[in-house]
């Protein structure tokens, strides 16, 4: 198995549409084609769809060490509002301890413009997973 077969079982951010893209050793940068669902009553991408999007790529980074790490805080920041095309999250780990990771996630959309900003925090578990620790850079 690997670290995108295994967060594929993340059938909310699979079904909002989110598509894992890179996963490197705290690193990963995943896509969402804002759909038409994805639209609050203001006719932009809902927060929620964006926080998502976030989350997956936080997922993929700090669960690369292959143990598995969920998330205790995380907040987000939006600066732009987006109704259409393509957004991007790209997570860079910018803590890796024993059992505490941080991680930040920058939003961009098709033109590189900053959307939003995550940050979130995860507890690593004593659970292995069923993956090889990813080492090097993006795997994909």
């Amino acid at each position: 198995m690997t670290i995108k077969e295994f967060l594929e079982g993340d059938k909310f951010a699979l079904m909002a549409g989110v598509e894992l893209m890179e996963v490197g050793n705290g690193y990963a940068k995943a896509r969402m084609e804002i759909r038409p669902q994805h639209l609050n009553g203001g006719g932009v991408c809902q927060g929620g769809a964006i926080f998502t999007l976030a989350d997956l790529a936080f997922a993929a980074a700090t669960n690369s060490h292959a143990q598995l790490t969920l998330t205790i805080t995380s907040s987000i920041n939006f600066f732009q509002a987006e109704s259409q095309g393509y957004l991007y999250a790209e997570a860079k780990e910018v803590l890796n301890r024993k059992h505490l990771s941080n991680c930040e996630v920058v939003i961009t959309n098709e033109k590189g413009e900053k959307v939003a900003t995550f940050n979130g925090t995860g507890y690593r578990k004593e659970a292995r997973l069923p993956f090889s620790p990813i080492e090097d850079k993006p795997t994909f």
